[in-house]
């Protein structure tokens, strides 16, 4: 099933850094940011990483929580973490569900080869479990200060509620 801006996301279960399980009702009550990116320690994905590690405590103060997505297994990611001091937890994505449900995964060109590649992508999700907001084949200069906005706005829409 594919996801859907304004409609509630698809059930799902996945394994995170920390020991912790996320699924579509696992964060109830709170706004979260998934971000996809594609690998560990590359240099797009470690600055990406980097500003949400940054901003991480207006995004906190705002009333979400932050999820990093990719395909690589635990290991990287408990390193990757690690290595950056991110204060958010890292989803393992390995067999790919999560990406075929959000439609990150896309055939890209590397150097002359067809390969399957995740195309950064950022989703935001309600109290409610609904998708809010999308952003796909993303750039990663001003994303994160984008992407706190559209939170802060949404808290703020809450709250008015």
């Amino acid at each position: 099933m594919a996801i859907v801006v304004n409609k509630s996301i698809p059930e799902f279960e996945a394994n995170a850094t920390g020991g912790i399980k996320v699924s579509n009702t696992s964060h109830h009550g709170h706004i979260v940011v998934l971000y996809f990116y594609p690998k560990d320690n590359t240099p797009g994905c470690t600055t990406e990483a980097m500003q949400f590690r940054d901003k991480y405590k207006d995004f906190v103060k705002a009333g979400a929580t932050v999820f990093g997505v990719s395909r690589d297994n635990m290991k990287s990611h408990d390193e990757f973490k690690l290595k950056l001091e991110l204060p958010f937890e890292l989803i393992a994505d390995t067999e790919e569900k999560m990406c075929h449900m959000f439609g990150v995964v896309k055939n890209k060109i590397m150097y002359g080869k067809k390969v399957k590649g995740i195309e950064r992508s950022t989703f935001l999700i309600g109290p409610d479990g609904v998708l809010v907001e999308e952003w796909r084949g993303l750039k990663v200069p001003g994303h994160v200060d984008e992407v706190l906005k559209s939170v802060k706005n949404l808290k703020a829409l809450k709250k008015a509620a």
